[in-house]
């Protein structure tokens, strides 16, 4: 090798590093987790009873149905929120990566309780008003060699994604799954409007509930990552 073409490389070999160094930090900073933090982090976090209407504000507390919960498509865990993804692991020359095939969200309207105050919170789909964060917590996976549990096979079909190729072996596939189960701790965050209630609410004596709504400037935000709970 000469001495340009060692200088070459030289120089080549900490630039492909730095790259791959951004790419790595971008992939972070701006990721679904990293956003849901870093905006919680600068909302103010007030008890409920001492909400003021059109106030930006983050609440914390035990999530509970207002109707029917919803099922998650795997566990089964009764929620007001879940987010789940099929993955497929694809090839391209010497290349592979994993390809979303199937990415759902189904939440409903819920309360938190804050210590017997409660909040109401109506997230939608269309048009979406929210941004969130659910830790995957129920994880399936299947291949060549591993077989789709009868479950995980079931669902898959249910979403009609097959569970075997051409040649009637498993496919590499891997499915991840976060709910927002009945009582379990979360913290959302958005705008306080007081509003009278149409129904009592058991064990809640007031006329009146706070829901936290989205605005143009400021979508509702929601999550159950426990890091985001700790700076709340």
């Amino acid at each position: 090798m000469t001495l340009i073409a060692a200088n070459e490389v030289m120089i080549i070999i900490p630039i492909i590093i730095l790259v791959f160094g951004i790419i790595a930090f971008a992939s972070y900073y701006f990721s679904e987790k990293q956003i849901v933090i870093r905006k919680l982090s600068k909302i103010p976090h007030k008890s409920i009873g001492g909400l003021k209407t059109n106030e930006l504000t983050k609440v914390t507390g035990k999530a509970l149905h207002v109707k029917s919960p919803l099922i998650a498509p795997l566990s089964g865990r009764k929620c007001v929120f879940y987010s789940i993804n099929i993955e497929k692991r694809v090839s391209s020359g010497k290349n592979s990566h994993w390809k979303t095939v199937i990415k759902e969200a189904k939440t409903q309207e819920f309360f938190i309780n804050n210590n017997g105050d409660f909040v109401i919170v109506r997230p939608t789909q269309s048009p979406k008003n929210y941004l969130s964060f659910l830790v995957k917590d129920k994880k399936a996976t299947s291949g060549t060699f591993n077989d789709p549990t009868p479950e995980f096979e079931s669902l898959l079909r249910r979403y009609n994604v097959d569970p075997v190729n051409f040649f009637g072996f498993n496919k590499r596939l891997r499915y991840s799954e976060g709910v927002i189960e009945i009582g379990e701790k979360i913290t959302v965050a958005g705008i306080a409007k007081w509003k009278n209630l149409s129904e009592p609410i058991p064990e809640y004596p007031y006329s009146k509930i706070v829901e936290l709504i989205a605005e143009e400037k400021h979508k509702l935000i929601i999550t159950d990552d426990p890091k985001a709970i700790e700076t709340a």
